[in-house]
């Protein structure tokens, strides 16, 4: 199935922006590509790219993962074992970690080492959750995000309470600031996460879309 884009369907995320998104994104750079969303594990298998997309808390969203039969195997297959690129998205970056501490203590992917902690603001006045546009400041250089030194203050929209402490600070490709810095982006190797939601970040998201789609890592 070269060429095929497969966003995981797991009862959990913003299916349909993600896959008009990333179609768009195809669509606007001219990529011989195709998206589908899908929850059939012989799709994620096959594909050339995989989106995990995620909305909700953190344990609810690992035990839909895990609900569907095989689809963990496959993922650390594909992307650690064969290193096919990967784009975790909100609560989908977040299970990239090895733990989450939402309502207790529960297991992630442990692809980023690294918990999932409650936000705490050093600003009282600033509310949980995070929820708006708030500006991009790049770390370290990645492929997928060229876009964001072009860009002047480059913005992205989050929803969230929670955010990945990476454990290594390598790790963390772009922070926000929100009453104390945090991890917008993660990655290493094949690998890349977006605590924000690029398919509602408009000509960012897009960008880093259609970026993600042209990687070749």
């Amino acid at each position: 199935m070269s060429g095929l884009v497969a966003i995981i369907d797991y009862g959990s995320g913003n299916l349909r922006s993600a896959e008009k998104a990333v179609a768009r994104a195809i669509a606007d750079g001219g990529i011989s590509a195709r998206v589908v969303v899908t929850s059939d594990t012989e799709v994620v298998r096959g594909a050339e790219r995989i989106v995990l997309p995620g909305v909700g808390a953190f344990a609810d969203c690992m035990q839909g993962l895990s609900a569907i039969a095989g689809m963990v195997d496959v993922l650390n297959d594909a992307v650690r074992k064969r290193g096919v690129p990967f784009l975790g998205i909100c609560v989908g970056m977040q299970l990239m970690a090895s733990r989450g501490l939402e309502h207790g203590e529960h297991k992630g992917l442990d692809w980023i080492a690294g918990d999932v902690v409650r936000m705490t603001p050093a600003d009282a006045a600033l509310k949980i959750p995070h929820m708006g546009w708030n500006t991009l400041r790049a770390v370290s250089p990645h492929p997928v995000l060229t876009h964001l030194a072009d860009t002047a203050e480059p913005h992205a929209y989050f929803v969230h309470s929670y955010c990945l402490a990476a454990a290594h600070r390598g790790d963390v490709l772009v922070e926000t600031d929100y009453g104390g810095a945090f991890a917008a982006v993660v990655g290493r190797d094949n690998m890349i996460g977006t605590q924000f939601h690029p398919e509602k970040s408009q000509a960012v998201g897009l960008a880093l879309l259609q970026n993600f789609v042209r990687w070749r890592p």
